[in-house]
C-alpha cells in the first residue's frame, strides 16, 4: 500500500508539472503576438518541462546559447559604435 501512495504521488507531481509547464509555454507562446515579456516566459515554461522531459531541456539549452551569443554581438556591435563615435570626436 505504501508504494502505491507514493507511485500515486509521483504520478500527481508529473502531471502537475507537465500541465504548469505546458500553460507557460502556451502563454509565451501567445505572449509573441500579444505585448508582454515572450523572451522571459518561454524559456520559464520550457525550464518548468526541463525537469520532466529531455527535448525541453535541449530546447532550454539551444535557447541559451542563442540569447548568449546574440548578447555578444549586441555587445560587440556597441563597443564598435562607442569606438567610433570616440575617435570623431
Amino acid at each position: 500500500m505504501h508504494s502505491f501512495v507514493i507511485s500515486t504521488l509521483k504520478q500527481a507531481r508529473r502531471a502537475i508539472v507537465i500541465v504548469v509547464g505546458f500553460t507557460v509555454l502556451v502563454l509565451g507562446i501567445v505572449l509573441i503576438v500579444l505585448p508582454g515579456p515572450a523572451v522571459l516566459v518561454i524559456p520559464l515554461g520550457l525550464a518548468i518541462l526541463a525537469t520532466e522531459f529531455v527535448w525541453a531541456r535541449r530546447l532550454l539549452v539551444r535557447f541559451r546559447w542563442k540569447a548568449r551569443r546574440l548578447k555578444n554581438t549586441i555587445s560587440r556591435k556597441v563597443q564598435g559604435d562607442r569606438r567610433e563615435n570616440s575617435r570623431s570626436m
